[in-house]
Formats: structure tokens, C-alpha cells, sequence
């Protein structure tokens, strides 16, 4: 008595679906209607095809012109080789194989990645504000910041001429950090915000907002 070996076929050896919301059947379908002969009798099985595929895609209708996608996807997954009698003309092939056009990307590079871009934004910002106690208390605020960026990296206690030190770097020598400033009062466990920057332009636009949000540990 000899076993026969059941062989399981896995969608890996398939042909790739070109539009997966509409799963396999759809694609059967799709190539029965080729195999068609009488123009008509495609067109007309091409209606029902459509329809099903409505049905498994409902979402597709709150696009705009939902009916026209639908046929559009039709001849997609056809492979654009489908000749029907439809309401709406074949897309073109060449329009769905145009590569994307790519993203610009920002040119420069992030001085110091554990801070991030904002921070480098932030100090130039704080870089042509006039020297004064509400400059000095923003410097402040953003190296308490920066301290607690700079432990999500490194756990060990950092010194605040390390902070003082970064903030001038990041700033290619513009911002000096005022002597007598200290980050000692302020707890290491401390829970703090990201920093909310908003500027705002009124007359000449040198008016600006800039706070930072930290919780204080009782």
C-alpha cells in the first residue's frame, strides 16, 4: 500500500497578487474573463467582477469618483490587458510604473543627534535675543532641557559645564552661558516636558514667545 504525500501549496509559489485588498478570487476572476471569447459576454461578467470587488473593498467608496477606481483597478489587476466594453477607459501602464519622485531631504546634518534638530533651532533662536534676565532664564531652562536629553542616553550624572559647554559649541561660539548659572537646585529624576517654542510675529517680528514646561519635584 503506498501513502501519497499531500502537497501544500503556500502563496509564496503564487502569482503575486497586483492588488491585495481583493484577495485571490478576485484575480481568478479576473483571468476568467479573458478566456472569454465573445466581447460582449466579457464586458458583461467584467460589471460582476467589479461589483464583487465593491463589495470587498467598501472602503474604496469614500474616495472621490469611486466607481471610476474601481474599473481602474480592474484593468490593473488585469495587467492591463482586458478588452471590455466598460464605462470608464483603461489607465495607462506607463502611469503606474513612474518611480516616485523622492523627498527632499534636510540638508544639514544634526550636530548632536541625543539633543535632536529642535534644540539646534532653539539655540539660534536664543542666539540673536538680547543679552538680559529673560535671556538668562531661557538659557537656563534650555540646559535643564538638554540634561535631561543628554541622561536618556547616558545614565551617569553629566556636569553643567558639559551642558554649558554643548549649548556654545551648538551654537558656533554665538551663545555664551552666562556666568553663575547652575543646574544643582533641580532634581536628577525630574519630570520634564518636551520644550514648547512658539514665535510670533508682530510688527517688525522681533517680538517673540519662547517657555519651557518643567515639573518640579515636591
Amino acid at each position: 500500500m503506498t501513502e501519497e504525500t499531500i502537497r501544500l501549496e503556500y502563496n509564496t509559489e503564487r502569482e503575486k497578487l497586483p492588488m491585495t485588498e481583493y484577495g485571490r478570487g478576485v484575480l481568478n476572476m479576473v483571468d476568467h474573463l479573458k478566456t472569454i471569447p465573445d466581447k460582449a459576454k466579457r464586458s458583461e461578467q467584467a460589471k460582476a467582477v467589479v461589483k464583487t470587488m465593491e463589495l470587498l473593498n467598501p472602503s474604496v467608496k469614500q474616495q472621490e469618483d469611486w466607481e471610476h477606481k474601481l474599473w481602474d483597478h480592474l484593468y490593473i489587476i488585469s495587467g492591463f490587458d482586458l478588452d471590455i466594453d466598460a464605462p470608464y477607459p483603461s489607465p495607462l501602464k506607463e502611469d503606474f510604473e513612474t518611480s516616485p519622485v523622492p523627498l527632499p531631504m534636510k540638508g544639514t546634518k544634526i550636530r548632536a543627534t541625543h539633543y535632536g534638530r529642535n534644540i539646534e533651532k532653539i539655540i539660534d533662536l536664543l542666539a540673536g535675543e538680547p543679552d538680559g534676565e529673560v535671556k538668562t532664564a531661557m538659557i537656563r531652562s534650555l540646559a535643564t532641557y538638554m540634561r535631561t536629553q543628554y541622561l536618556i542616553w547616558n545614565k551617569d550624572s553629566v556636569a553643567d559645564e558639559t551642558i554649558f559647554a554643548d549649548i556654545e559649541k551648538l551654537s558656533e561660539g554665538r551663545l555664551k552661558v552666562p556666568e553663575g548659572i547652575s543646574l544643582k537646585g533641580i532634581s536628577q529624576d525630574a519630570s520634564f516636558a518636551r520644550p514648547s517654542l512658539g514665535i510670533k510675529n508682530q510688527g517688525n517680528g522681533k517680538n517673540r514667545n519662547f517657555r519651557f514646561n518643567h515639573k518640579k519635584k515636591k
